[in-house]
C-alpha cells in the first residue's frame, strides 16, 4: 500500500496543507526554522465565494451526538470535553453520551447534556443494546452528527448513525495494537467515518496506511492547549513549592515528571529501567514521578511496584496518583517524559510541558516530529526536547543526563522554544475553527 503521503487538499471547509509549500520560519518567528513535508497544518476557512480567511458559520444551530467510553482523564475523555466547549462557545448543542466519570460535572458546566449508558462495554449484546438506544436519542433530539471516540462506543455509534442516516465522525487519539485479524476488525469501526479526525500526522499515516483510508476522508486536527492556565510565569511560588513538598523533593533534587496513566503501553516500566540506569551511573539529587491515575489496573501497577523494588529504586520513585494542579506540577519539575511504546499520537500532556516551557524527553512512539522538536530532525539550537527508541531505557538513560548536563541558561532556552512552538501550532481558537468547519461540512439539511 501507498504511503500516507501529506499535501494540500481540502477536506470541506478544513483546508489541510503540507508546511513544504511554506517558506521556513525565520529568526525572528516565534518558532523554530525548520521545513518538513510531512507536518500538516490546518486551516479553517470559507470557500467558494467566501474567499479565504472568511469566519466559518454554519446557517443554524446543530445538535451534535458525543459517545465516549469514559469520562475520566483519558485522552478521549478530555477531547469530548472540549469538543463540547467548543460547540457550546459557538452557540450548538452537544449531547455527550458516556459510562461518566469525574469530567461529567464538566459537561454540564460547559454547556452540555450527559447521557449516562456504559458505552465503555465491548460486550456484544451490550454493545447492541446501546446502538438501539443511540439510535433513538438521534431521532428524539434531531442529531446532525454523531461523533465517536473510542472503539466500542464506536460500533454502537456507528450502527446507530447508519441506520437513522446520520453523518458519522470518528477521532483518533493513538495506534491501536493490532495483534491479529480481530483486533484489526475491532479497531476499523474508527476508520468507517464520513470524516476520521487524528490528532496528529503519525495518527494520519497509520490510519491510511492500515485501513486504507483515502486521504480526502483523514482530517488531521490536533488538540489544542489552555495557554493562559499552563503558563509558568503565571504560577506563584507557593504553588510550587507545596507540589515539590507533597512530593518529598528538597533542595535543589531534579525532577523527572511522567504524566498519564498506569497502562503498559505508556511505557512506565521503560522508565524505571532508564531510572535504574540512572542510580547505576552514579546520578545523585533526583527523583522520578509518575503522575496518573490507576482505574482500577492495579494489575500493572503492581508490576510496577515489584519492578522499583527489584531495582532498588524505591528512593527515587514516586508515584503519585492524580494530581489536581497540573501547572504547579510541571513547574516544579526539570524534565518531562513520555516513553510510550505504542503510538500514542498527540499526548496533551507532551504538548502542556512545552507550554510550561518544560524540556521533554520522548519515544519515537510518544511524540512525532509535528509535536517536540528535537535533533536531528533540527538543529540543537531549534530543539524543543530530545527524541530516543521506544523501549530503550539506556538512550531515555542518555537522553536525561544530556539535559541534566546542560547549563541551567540552557535548558531554559529549550523550554523558551517549546512554548513558542505550542503557542504557534495548537491555538485553541484554530482547532475550534476546525471542527466547526468540519461539522459544518458534513452535517445534512433537516
Amino acid at each position: 500500500m501507498a504511503a500516507f503521503r501529506p499535501r494540500e487538499r481540502e477536506v470541506g471547509l478544513v483546508t489541510l496543507r503540507s508546511s513544504a509549500a511554506r517558506a521556513p520560519l525565520g529568526p525572528d518567528s516565534n518558532g523554530p526554522e525548520i521545513r518538513r513535508t510531512d507536518q500538516l497544518d490546518i486551516q479553517a476557512q470559507a470557500v467558494n465565494d467566501r474567499g479565504p480567511g472568511a469566519t466559518v458559520a454554519t446557517a443554524r444551530r446543530l445538535t451534535v451526538l458525543i459517545v465516549v467510553p469514559t469520562l475520566h482523564s483519558g485522552a478521549a475523555d478530555a477531547g469530548a470535553l472540549d469538543l463540547v466547549r467548543i460547540l457550546g462557545a459557538a452557540g450548538h448543542r452537544a449531547i455527550v453520551v458516556s459510562r461518566g466519570g469525574r469530567l461529567a460535572e464538566e459537561v454540564a458546566t460547559a454547556g452540555g447534556e450527559w447521557v449516562a449508558r456504559d458505552m465503555a462495554s465491548t460486550n456484544p449484546m451490550v454493545m447492541l443494546a446501546n446502538a438501539v438506544a443511540l439510535a433513538r436519542l438521534i431521532r428524539r433530539n434531531r442529531c446532525d452528527v454523531v461523533h465517536a471516540h473510542g472503539r466500542a462506543a464506536a460500533w454502537s455509534a456507528y450502527l446507530a448513525a447508519r441506520v437513522t442516516r446520520t453523518p458519522f465522525l470518528t477521532t483518533w487519539y493513538k495506534g491501536f495494537r493490532e495483534q491479529n485479524l480481530f483486533k484489526h476488525l475491532y479497531n476499523s469501526v474508527m476508520a468507517r467515518g464520513d470524516r476520521v479526525v487524528a490528532v496528529s500526522d503519525q495518527i494520519a499515516e497509520l490510519i491510511h496506511d492500515r485501513h486504507g483510508t483515502p486521504e480526502n476522508r483523514i482530517a488531521v486536527v490536533p488538540l489544542s492547549i489552555e495557554l493562559a492556565r499552563f503558563d509558568a510565569a503565571a504560577i506563584a511560588p507557593e504553588r510550587v513549592e507545596a507540589m515539590r513538598r507533597a512530593w518529598g523533593v528538597k533542595g535543589d533534587t531534579r525532577v523527572i515528571l511522567v504524566v498519564g496513566r498506569m497502562l503498559r503501553r505508556k511505557g512506565h516500566h521503560v522508565v524505571v529501567k532508564a531510572v535504574h540506569r540512572l542510580k547505576e551511573r552514579g546520578l545523585k539529587d533526583f527523583l522520578c514521578v509518575f503522575a496518573g491515575e490507576d482505574q482500577g489496573r492495579s494489575r500493572y501497577t503492581g508490576e510496577l511496584w515489584d519492578q522499583i523494588s527489584e531495582t532498588g529504586t524505591a528512593d527515587v520513585v514516586r508515584l503519585v496518583g492524580t494530581v489536581d494542579d497540573m501547572p504547579a506540577a510541571y513547574a516544579a519539575a526539570t524534565v518531562a517524559v513520555s516513553a510510550a511504546v505504542q503510538a500514542e499520537g498527540l499526548q496533551r500532556a507532551v504538548l502542556e510541558a512545552q507550554a510550561m516551557a518544560r524540556p521533554v524527553v520522548v519515544s519515537d512512539l510518544g511524540a512525532g516530529p509535528d509535536v517536540v522538536l528535537a535533533p536531528p530532525a533540527v538543529p540543537e539550537d531549534r530543539m524543543t526536547g530530545l527524541r530516543v527508541p521506544a523501549g530503550d531505557a539506556d538512550a531515555l538513560a542518555a537522553a536525561l543526563i544530556r539535559l541534566f548536563s546542560l547549563p541551567e541558561p540552557v535548558r531554559a532556552a529549550i523550554g523558551v522554544r517549546g512554548r513558542a512552538w505550542v503557542s504557534q501550532h495548537f491555538k485553541g481558537p484554530d482547532v475550534a475553527q476546525a471542527m466547526l468547519a468540519l461539522y459544518a461540512e458534513v452535517a445534512r439539511p433537516r
